[in-house]
């Protein structure tokens, strides 16, 4: 069994209005350090094998579903499960 873990962003050029306000907050509570926040979304699939490329399978998923990809972005890793 294959564990996926796939990250989803906005693309750098669409605005994130909820990283602006996490970003204001953080300033507010004195984290001036922090110069950016994007707010993406994470998930981990469990596949079972089969005889689909695990590459393809999850790209695809990811094109139809699981990310909007006129205004995201998305990558993945695929490791072993335990």
């Amino acid at each position: 069994m294959k564990k996926v873990k796939i990250y989803v962003t906005l693309r750098e050029s669409v605005l994130d209005p909820q990283g602006s306000a996490v970003k204001g907050s953080l300033h507010t509570m004195g984290y001036n350090e922090v110069a950016d926040v994007r707010i993406g979304k994470y998930l981990e699939l469990l596949i079972e094998p089969s005889e689909r490329d695990i590459d393809g399978i999850v790209k695809e998923m990811s094109e139809k579903l699981l990310a909007n990809t006129v205004i995201e972005d998305y990558r993945y890793e695929v490791e072993e499960a335990n």
